[in-house]
């Protein structure tokens, strides 16, 4: 029976080093592609990184700046000068009220015109009539106001000096009448105040620079504050500004400015 078998399928002979060359040849061509990738995500990582901390510090060095403010003061003069004179009569009956306040009236102009100012700087400025009864007798109060107004300043300082002339007058002047200077013409003299603020500002910052060994550059931010009008030997802010024709304007400014 073995010698009528069938004979067995023939097999091709395969050497043990064919086959496994070409699978490791494989695995090693994508080792290689790993470890390429791998080196060019290093790298960069390493380029973004330098990059990132490059433009850091250059933007730090750009955000370097210094605030300063500087300042500017002047003396003036008061350009006008007002007085809201304010006056009372009383009596007991309405005419004779009346007769007094136009006789106060007439003693406020004749001594206005003898300081030497016209007629038109005189204005009335309102008149209140009130009565009550005061022990059974009645009572009529009638309150009047003038308004005066002048450029002439050394006129009026002359004027407010004599005012008690008008007390010997008969004239009873209430209480906070007197004569109060304004300066009015800060528009013509802010330009100029700014800019030396601002050079003052600048001194400021290039003292801070050389001290600190950097250069002062330009600005970056600037705001200009308000101005200030105060009696120029007055004691604090606004106290006797109005009572007083001299006076000191005041501005501060503050700016930021780069350093290099």
């Amino acid at each position: 029976m073995a010698e009528n078998a069938p004979p067995l399928p023939e097999t091709s002979a395969v050497s043990p080093s064919s086959a496994p060359p070409a699978r490791f040849g494989w695995v090693k061509d994508r080792n290689k592609t790993i470890l390429a990738a791998a080196a060019l995500t290093g790298i960069g990582l390493v380029a973004g990184g330098y990059l990132l901390g490059d433009g850091l510090v250059r933007a730090k060095a750009v955000d370097r700046s210094v605030t300063v403010r500087g300042l500017a003061e002047k003396d003036v003069v008061a350009d006008l000068a007002s007085w809201t004179l304010s006056y009372s009569s009383v009596a007991s009956d309405l005419a004779s009220a009346q007769a007094d306040s136009e006789a106060d009236t007439a003693a406020i102009r004749a001594y206005f015109a003898k300081a030497g100012f016209p007629a038109d700087a005189l204005i009335p400025a309102g008149v209140n009539v009130s009565s009550y009864t005061e022990q059974g007798v009645p009572r009529i109060t009638i309150n009047q106001r003038m308004q005066f107004r002048t450029t002439d300043i050394a006129r009026a300082q002359k004027a407010a000096a004599g005012q008690y002339d008008l007390v010997r007058a008969g004239v009873s002047l209430s209480e906070g009448s007197s004569m109060k200077y304004s300066y009015t013409k800060l528009n013509d003299i802010k330009s100029a105040m700014v800019a030396e603020a601002t050079r003052d500002a600048r001194k400021v910052a290039e003292q801070f620079a050389r001290d600190s060994g950097a250069r002062v550059g330009t600005i970056k931010s600037a705001s200009q504050g308000y101005f200030e009008i105060n009696a120029r030997d007055g004691t604090g802010e606004g106290y006797g500004v109005s009572d007083t024709p001299n006076k000191k304007v005041r501005v501060v400014t503050t700016i930021d400015y780069y350093l290099k």
